[in-house]
C-alpha cells in the first residue's frame, strides 16, 4: 500500500480514514473495518464511471473513505452504513471537514449507524458497494432487501464487490437474477492474490 497515496487523498478530501480496527466485532458475521486502498479506487473508477444522478450505498463504510471519494469525483449521492458507533462518529466528523473544505452539498453525503440488514433500501439507491464486510447470511438478507425494493420501484441496480468471497459469487450467480457485468483486476496485486479485483453485477430483467 502506497502510504503517500493514502495521505495525498486524505489531505485532498480533508478527512482521516487510515488505520484498521483494533480487536474484533462481537459477532463473527461482521468482519473488521479496513478501507479500500485509494490505489484500488483509482483503478476502479477509471473503468467504472458514475454520474451525479447515481446513489451509492456502502455497507460497512467505516470512516467514509469510499463515500467522500465518489462524491468528490462524480458529485453522486453517497450513503454509508456503519454498525460501529465509533467509526460512524468519525465518518460524521470527516463529513464536516470534507464539506468545509470542498463546499460540496452536505445532503449528498449521508451516514447511518445501524446494522446493514436493518438499513431501509431507498427507492433511489442504485449502486451497492461491498468490501467483504460480513458473512454470507447477512449478504443474503441485504440482497433480498434490495430485490424487495426493486419490486416496489423498478430501476437499474448494480453491485460492486471488492475482495469478494466465493460464497457471495455462488449465491448471486445461482440463486438470483444478478449477472456478472464486468471484472476489474488490480494488475500488480492480482498476481499475488486473485481476490484483488472488483466484480460488478447487474440485475437482469
Amino acid at each position: 500500500m502506497n502510504k503517500l497515496n493514502e495521505k495525498y487523498y486524505d489531505d485532498l478530501l480533508n478527512i482521516k480514514t487510515e488505520g484498521e480496527q483494533k480487536g474484533f466485532n462481537d459477532s463473527y458475521h461482521y468482519h473488521r473495518y479496513e478501507p479500500t486502498p485509494y490505489s484500488a479506487l483509482e483503478i476502479l473508477f477509471k473503468q467504472y464511471p458514475l454520474t451525479s444522478s447515481d446513489r451509492i450505498v456502502d455497507f460497512g463504510c467505516g470512516k467514509g473513505r469510499l463515500n467522500f471519494y465518489i462524491n468528490y469525483l462524480f458529485n453522486a449521492t453517497v450513503v454509508g452504513i456503519e454498525m460501529n458507533e465509533k467509526y460512524y462518529l468519525e465518518a460524521i466528523k470527516n463529513k464536516q471537514n470534507y464539506v468545509k473544505k470542498t463546499r460540496k452539498a452536505e445532503e449528498k453525503v449521508l451516514f447511518f449507524n445501524c446494522l446493514a440488514e436493518h438499513y431501509h433500501i431507498n427507492s433511489s439507491d442504485s449502486h451497492f458497494y461491498f468490501f467483504n464486510p460480513f458473512s454470507i447470511k447477512i449478504f443474503i438478507n441485504i440482497i433480498n432487501n434490495i430485490l424487495e425494493s426493486v419490486e416496489k420501484s423498478k430501476r437499474e441496480i448494480e453491485l460492486v464487490l471488492y475482495y469478494v468471497s466465493d460464497h457471495y459469487i455462488y449465491f448471486l450467480e445461482n440463486q438470483t437474477a444478478f449477472e456478472l457485468k464486468e471484472e476489474i483486476i488490480l494488475p500488480d496485486a492480482f498476481k499475488q492474490n486473485p481476490n484483488e479485483r472488483f466484480l460488478i453485477y447487474r440485475l437482469a430483467y
